[in-house]
């Protein structure tokens, strides 16, 4: 068992227009120190500390570049691995050979298998759903989800296979495919996607006979449900739920209400968190906090325009966000209610306090990893009531979180 522990540190808030506003938990200074929080606790919530001790346990290692996991009824996890393969994780680590059946996957950069989850009737029909990036001729890429009947044993395999979305346009990037996979209460599938980065694709996310930069919404078939938003308007595809989403790599349901929550990667200073609502514009590129990765503003500087929602927190400095939960569980009492995200740039698993709508406290876990600091790519809550996170890299490992008497 690895010891666990917190980073806790704080630093002054200049730039911002609440200058009353606590110092938050990253000692780090602001990308965009002229741009001002639409609110008071937008960004850089007060130190939360709980002080809640637990243990970190090693589930498996020598994964490559693990992406997103699930539990199977049998107490077996699944796992994606970025270049291509899905592996069956047994109770005692082992990997299994790569699932077979799976459709043929661009691993290049940001790309690879991504996402899995199970169908809502798993114990009836062996389904599970999978997020990729997917080849098309010229070297373009886009965003796809299949599903397929898992079938278990020494050589598991995936049935049936069928594509059931592709992002349209395609595009020559290697960059920003999303995505994850959640089941709405009335069980259509959001898909969360990103824009392909390059300023082609990047303007796109306004383009509503597009479907870069949206959240899209469809039925387990891959059929448009006909309460979209957007359905039976001309010009627009009615897939979309809702549009102007740079790079979204975290979403999850909120238990109390039911509605989507995402986490996207935003602009060097702009990661924010959104409440996914029906028909409604999250502003990229035309608003966004931060600045270009490259230096200089982002979006012309406005961080606000009349009909684009802002996010209800942002970070600046990025935790390069990457899966989230709100935790449910009984093993950590003092987390109930908590959102966890997985840091890629900070190394570290965030958890926030919410209220209502708003964040009311941050904190830092994970950051004295042993033996060192690890990107943390996905969250989840096992059926224990654990808090299991994948690290990402090519000897990447599924740990858990349990408490420590």
């Amino acid at each position: 068992m690895i010891a666990a522990g917190l980073l806790l540190a704080s630093a002054g808030s200049a730039g911002y227009a609440f200058q009353a506003q606590p110092a938050g938990v990253d000692p780090r200074p602001p990308n965009a120190t002229s741009q001002t929080a639409a609110f008071a606790g937008q960004t850089r919530a007060p130190e939360a500390r709980t002080n809640v001790a637990f243990g970190v346990v090693k589930v498996a290692d020598g994964l490559d570049k693990p992406w997103g996991l699930a539990f199977l009824p049998s107490g077996k996890v699944l796992v994606t691995e970025k270049p291509g393969r899905l592996r069956v994780v047994a109770a005692d680590g082992t990997l299994s050979p790569p699932v077979t059946g799976l459709p043929a996957v661009d691993p290049r950069n940001q790309g690879g298998l991504l996402d899995v989850i199970l169908d809502r009737e798993f114990a009836a029909n062996q389904l599970i759903y999978w997020s990729y990036a997917e080849s098309r001729d010229g070297g373009m890429t886009n965003t796809a989800v299949a599903r397929g009947k898992f079938v278990d044993g020494a050589a598991p395999r995936l049935e049936n296979v069928e594509v059931i979305y592709h992002q349209a346009p395609s595009m020559n990037s290697v960059m920003h495919y999303g995505s994850r996979l959640v089941w709405g209460r009335d069980g259509t599938l959001f898909v969360t996607q990103g824009e392909r980065s390059i300023t082609p694709g990047r303007m796109q996310a306004q383009q509503m006979d597009s479907l870069l930069g949206k959240i899209v919404r469809i039925n387990a078939d891959g059929t448009i449900p006909k309460d979209n938003p957007f359905v039976g308007k001309e010009g627009v595809r009615p897939e979309i739920w809702s549009f102007g989403h740079r790079n979204v790599q975290a979403a999850t349901l909120n238990p109390e209400t039911g509605e989507l929550w995402e986490v996207e990667h935003g602009t060097r200073g702009g990661d924010e968190i959104n409440i996914v609502r029906k028909g409604k514009d999250y502003g990229w590129p035309t608003i966004a906090y931060g600045i270009e990765y490259q230096g200089g503003p982002s979006t012309g500087n406005i961080t606000d325009k009349d009909g684009m929602e802002q996010p209800i927190y942002y970070w600046d400095p990025v935790i390069a966000p990457s899966g989230m939960l709100f935790y449910t569980g009984d093993l950590f009492p003092e987390w109930k209610g908590s959102l966890f995200i997985g840091g890629l740039v900070t190394k570290n698993l965030v958890r926030l306090d919410i209220k209502g709508e708003q964040v009311v406290g941050e904190e830092r876990l994970l950051k004295d990893l042993q033996p060192a600091a690890e990107r943390i790519r996905d969250v989840r809550q096992g059926p224990d009531g654990a808090i299991y996170v994948l690290t990402d890299n090519t000897q990447g490992r599924i740990l858990k979180l349990v408490p420590k008497h």
